[in-house]
């Protein structure tokens, strides 16, 4: 059985499609069968992100609509045989997707050998996010250290508590929490929440602290999730995060100020 994980936030631009490459990557160097799908109909960047987007033919909503099938619309990756993209349609309304055509594609995605399915949320709480989230066995919910990220963060796990198929099943979600853009500096400088802050308000374990890093926008822009990136603190961290949700105990890295040495200090290194 497939397991679907939600990857959401309150706040846009906060990191979910850069996370939900990473996490994508890094499960299928696991050797897990996995595929992506990019929620954000009309918005569509997930398949930038992943280095395919010159390999879109036919998207979601194509096949919820049936006008593809599924094996047609998948772009698999060119680093991991066991990766898939389902990317989202860029000229369609966002009121094209509906419940019925998503849980088709994921039942048929379950019943194809995939062992995960990462649902690459838009931001906020409008149709393509609650489609995102209703299937969803787990939730990596993105946040930024900031007030505004915690507070929209906070409504979406209302959400999740309330308006998925596991809670009218009288189920709940995992959720974890996933900091993203940390800067240790600016948290002991007042600036910004740091990670027990975020874990109290929000009632959440944090699964993955990625810090600041110009890393991840280049990575980016060359079409490689950061995660591919193992020399960079930022695809360490990702690599770090996925073996968390996979079960692994692993300490947590680049929270902490680093204190400078004797010689640092006379010297200003």
């Amino acid at each position: 059985m497939a397991e679907i994980i939600v990857v959401t936030s309150g706040k846009g631009g906060v990191g979910k499609t850069t996370s939900s490459a990473s996490l994508a990557c890094g499960l299928a160097r696991h050797g897990k069968k996995v595929v992506v799908i990019d929620f954000d109909v009309g918005l569509r960047n997930l398949d930038l992100i992943m280095g395919c987007e010159r390999r879109v033919v036919y998207d979601f909503v194509n096949v919820t609509q049936g006008e593809a099938s599924l094996r047609q619309a998948l772009i698999k990756d060119k680093r991991f045989d066991n990766l898939f993209v389902l990317a989202a349609s860029q000229t369609r309304d966002k009121d094209a997707l509906t419940k019925e055509g998503v849980e088709k594609v994921l039942k048929d995605l379950a019943e194809d050998g995939f062992d995960y399915v990462i649902c690459d949320s838009p931001a906020g709480i409008e149709k393509g996010a609650f489609l995102a989230m209703y299937f969803a066995d787990q939730a990596v919910v993105v946040v930024n250290p900031e007030v505004s990220s915690v507070r929209d963060s906070d409504r979406i796990l209302g959400l999740l508590d309330s308006k998925t198929k596991h809670a009218e099943d009288g189920e709940s979600i995992k959720a974890h929490l996933l900091l993203t853009r940390y800067n240790p500096q600016r948290v002991d400088g007042g600036e910004m929440l740091s990670v027990k802050d975020v874990e109290e308000v929000l009632g959440l374990k944090t699964i993955g602290v990625i810090p600041e890093s110009g890393d991840v926008l280049n990575a980016s822009n060359k079409g490689e999730p950061v995660i591919l990136d193992m020399e960079s603190m930022a695809g360490q961290a990702y690599d770090d995060a996925v073996a968390r949700l996979m079960g692994e105990e692993r300490p947590m890295r680049f929270t902490q100020l680093e204190k400078k040495g004797f010689f640092s200090k006379i010297f200003g290194g």
